[in-house]
């Protein structure tokens, strides 16, 4: 058992519940391996944790956020053969990761992209894995199909739009802002939708010139629900992966009948472990190497000090942020 800093989250609600202390750290199990945290991403897990509504599973700390990381093995468990000491990894986590270290299961650790910093690094795991998973393993996006993409600005957004053009799908992504439109043709958007009064339906058809989304990547869920319907395809895939826009909806089940569509919800987080190796595996196969040939990139809004948490947490409840906010130990 080692000492380990921790960001701590003490009893529920703003962002006072934040503080720093310390926490317990055992030794890597059999299978396992324990990171040396460098850097860890910020997600509205996060915020939604230190409010009280989106408790840490069973096995984490239920009071150190953090659903994701980037750092060294410090630490090899019994069995391991695939890590070894010094190793640069990043991964996702049940919890705990903004800690300076903590234990992860090895076959759920990615490498680090050659030439890449942890913090960057530390801007990749939640974002990319929960975007491809929803897109191509839930959604069954395909070569040359249109996916409509909401909050494109978003951390999950910007990696869903790299994703999706790295696969050579036409990719449509929404904003409730121009500026972060503006910013994602930077990153290779050609069809951007300003939604401002949350309908949408008209607007997309003019753009896509009557082409409806054969998969529908949103964030935002009860508020974008009826006009998702409206545009998406014959057999198209709405895959909800957030549920920024409220969590409740009435659902025009003629529409999804006539359309024969699949409305499909999907978290990360709550996975068995197997399931998170088998999603993190299929993920190092066949996106990780797009790193490292510039296809694909973490989009970091800005790194801050993990003393800095509570402005962080400030920065990203602003809904003003493009990319990732990430959060560094000194």
């Amino acid at each position: 058992m080692i000492e380990a800093r921790a960001v701590r989250i003490v009893g529920k609600g703003d962002v006072a519940a934040l503080t720093l202390g310390t926490l317990g750290v055992r030794d890597a199990a059999p299978g396992e391996v324990r990171v040396r945290v460098v850097a860890a991403g910020l997600n509205r897990a996060d915020i939604l944790q230190r409010k009280g509504f989106y408790p840490a599973p069973p096995g984490v700390p239920a009071d150190v956020p953090g659903l994701e990381y980037a750092g060294t093995v410090e630490q090899v468990g019994e069995g391991v053969r695939e890590l070894a000491v010094g190793d640069r990894v990043m991964g996702i986590t049940g919890g705990g990761a903004m800690a300076t270290y903590v234990n992860v299961h090895a076959r759920e650790v990615l490498r680090v992209p050659e030439g890449m910093s942890l913090t960057d690094a530390a801007a990749i795991p939640e974002v990319f894995l929960t975007a491809y998973d929803a897109m191509f393993s839930q959604g069954g996006l395909g070569f040359g199909q249109l996916v409509l993409v909401h909050a494109v600005g978003s951390g999950v957004g910007t990696a869903a739009l790299q994703l999706g053009l790295a696969a050579g799908a036409r990719v449509v992504g929404s904003s409730r802002t121009d500026d972060k439109l503006e910013r994602c043709r930077e990153l290779g958007l050609r069809d951007g939708l300003c939604v401002r009064d949350k309908t949408f339906a008209a607007e997309f058809a003019e753009l896509t010139r009557g082409v409806l989304a054969d998969v529908i990547l949103d964030t935002v869920g009860g508020a974008y629900l009826a006009d998702n319907l409206k545009v998406i395809a014959s057999q198209g895939r709405l895959v909800i992966v957030g549920l920024l826009g409220g969590a409740a909806a009435e659902l025009p089940l003629g529409l999804l009948l006539a359309k024969r569509a699949s409305v499909i919800g999907t978290v990360l987080r709550s996975r068995s472990l197997e399931e998170k190796i088998a999603v993190t595996q299929l993920f190092a196969r066949t996106a990780l190497p797009w790193f490292e040939s510039g296809r694909l990139k973490p989009i970091v809004e800005t790194v801050l000090p993990m003393t800095e948490v509570r402005e962080a947490h400030t920065r990203m409840e602003g809904n003003a942020t493009f990319g990732k906010i990430v959060l560094a130990w000194d």
